[in-house]
């Protein structure tokens, strides 16, 4: 090992862990903080604003960082960091797509990733450029009682560079923000540049993870990237929350794309590969069943796809529902159709005799709060609406009942 970069402790303020000050904190997680900056601190070596960032970011790791939030005398950076880090549901998932003996974070963060990969890995090097922020992730990999992490406050591509060995696996989580804190949503606009620097990446392991924001085009990622084996999407709740690109040395196949929907109950999962010939899929008009794939699915764009492998029919082109007779186990939403019905505020008063329903609008032209306003129909209850086009171009609201 070539460099081994010096944190201190000094860099952060470490009042904030003395006891009375923590029982402070955890005291007013439930209290208006504009009230408590007014009053100002009532300790002597610790400002208002310091107080005010570790009671947020704490609130704010109460369900995405379980373990920090319950782990005693944990010191929190901003709160930014905080918003912009993987979930510990996330970073679980990601810690079971790599295995091997080393692995280097060269963006490290507030070091959740790190937390998992050290779960897997014999040895974990965490590079974090912020020096407060790499001094926050030693301090609290002991709270945790890690041991097979490495802090280093340096920059992750000249860390991979001057190291003397190799690494089963490099994982990068670029900082999606410019200079003056604009989004930016390419990956060579991102920090590190990860398509300018893959080659010094490569050099030094066969493998390369990179995570980005869920709003990344697919298509334009793999055309900045080279040699991508897998793409993961990943969606918490049935909200897309990253996608990770697994590269692999020399690697010139197909690339697989695996959509992954984490749910409390269950975890749906759907595969397919982006080379595949085009499919067509069959259409019909609404039969017994009816089916929404969930946010992973649509991210991916395999709307023909989906059709195909489960054998069910879609309604419209552009109307990304699904129809079937028999119903099938399926990685979305289902729902028992009780009636079609054509858009027409006639048939809806003769036709809808529900005061409350859930609707949702696909391919339709209207908004939810338009045919709300349309309908009287108020929002809640156990009835689904679908306002959707069927393939004869018809407006259509498809009433049902939720299987799952």
């Amino acid at each position: 090992m070539a460099i081994r970069s010096h944190i201190f402790l000094f860099f952060l303020n470490t009042n904030i862990l003395i006891t009375d000050v923590q029982d402070f904190i955890n005291f007013n997680l439930k209290n208006d903080i504009s009230k408590l900056i007014f009053k100002g601190s009532p300790f002597d070596k610790i400002s208002v604003q310091e107080l005010a960032n570790q009671i947020q970011a704490k609130q704010k790791s109460e369900k995405k960082l379980p373990t920090w939030f319950t782990t005693k005398n944990i010191y929190y950076p901003a709160k930014i960091s905080i918003e912009q880090t993987s979930s510990e549901i996330t970073a679980a998932y990601k810690s079971k797509l790599v295995k091997g003996k080393k692995i280097a974070d060269i963006s490290g963060g507030f070091g959740v990733d790190s937390y998992y990969f050290s779960k897997v890995f014999e040895k974990v090097f965490h590079c974090e450029i912020n020096s407060e922020l790499s001094a926050i992730v030693k301090h609290n990999a002991g709270q945790l009682n890690i041991d097979n992490i490495e802090t280093n406050n340096i920059n992750g591509i000249q860390f991979v560079e001057q190291y003397t060995g190799k690494f089963d696996c490099i994982y990068i989580d670029p900082s999606r923000r410019d200079i003056q804190q604009n989004k930016v949503f390419f990956l060579r606009d991102c920090a590190p540049n990860v398509p300018d620097s893959l080659d010094i990446l490569f050099a030094k392991s066969k493998q390369i993870l990179i995570k980005t924001s869920p709003l990344l085009d697919l298509s334009s990622a793999i055309k900045e990237l080279s040699n991508v084996k897998v793409i993961h999407i990943v969606a918490v709740n049935n909200e897309v929350k990253e996608l990770l690109f697994l590269l692999e040395h020399n690697f010139n196949g197909n690339t697989t794309i695996k959509t992954v929907n984490i749910l409390k109950s269950e975890i749906q999962k759907f595969n397919f590969n982006l080379s595949e010939d085009k499919i067509t899929p069959e259409y019909s008009l609404p039969l017994n069943y009816l089916y929404e794939p969930n946010v992973a699915i649509l991210k991916s764009g395999a709307f023909d796809r989906i059709a195909t492998q489960f054998n069910i029919k879609k309604l419209h082109n552009h109307t990304h529902l699904y129809t079937s007779d028999e119903l099938v186990e399926f990685p979305g939403r289902s729902f028992k159709i009780e009636k079609t019905i054509q858009y027409n505020k006639k048939i809806i008063q003769r036709e809808v005799q529900e005061k409350k329903a859930n609707i949702t609008v696909r391919n339709f032209g209207k908004s939810v709060d338009q045919i709300r306003k349309e309908t009287k129909i108020k929002n809640g209850g156990n009835t689904y609406i679908f306002a959707t086009k069927l393939l004869n171009e018809s407006k259509v609201l498809i009433i049902s009942s939720k299987i799952k």
